[in-house]
């Protein structure tokens, strides 16, 4: 049977900052096409379980050591990606300390829900909203069908 030709694989991670007041997020302002502003993340690698590779991305993009709290959701829309099909799964995910951007961040920012950068890349103005959401609430992203 030949192999599937299937979608890229990511995952990402919405770090709030646990030792600062409100709990900012990190978000990274990418080096590398795609140009715009992101919650730090990339690329599975071959044997790397999600959570790994949302951990290790994290480290790599902005020095931090995270620990991972819930799945926010899996994010799978042919088009959020316009380098081509990719699916990601978000992680929200608590650290402190003093973020460095590394990597594939030329720079990183810290940022409250009432005032995120422009542009986001990706779907992540959606992720950002369903971030939002279960800040509020609780509840992780709601299925897609459509």
């Amino acid at each position: 049977m030949p192999k599937p030709v299937t979608p890229l694989l990511a995952a990402d991670v919405i770090i709030e900052l646990t030792d600062r007041p409100g709990r900012p997020i990190v978000l990274i302002e990418r080096k590398y096409p795609p140009h715009g502003w992101a919650i730090p993340g990339g690329f599975v690698e071959v044997g790397e379980r999600l959570e790994q590779a949302a951990l290790r991305e994290a480290a790599e993009e902005t020095s931090l050591r995270v620990t991972l709290k819930v799945l926010l959701g899996c994010y799978s829309a042919p088009g959020r990606d316009p380098r081509g099909h990719t699916v990601t799964a978000v992680y929200v995910g608590e650290a402190s300390g003093e973020p460095q951007a590394r990597d594939d961040a030329r720079h990183l920012a810290l940022f409250t829900l009432a005032d995120l950068p422009a542009p986001l890349v990706f779907d992540h103005e959606q992720v950002l909203q369903d971030y939002r959401r279960y800040r509020e609430s609780g509840a992780v992203t709601p299925l897609r069908l459509e």
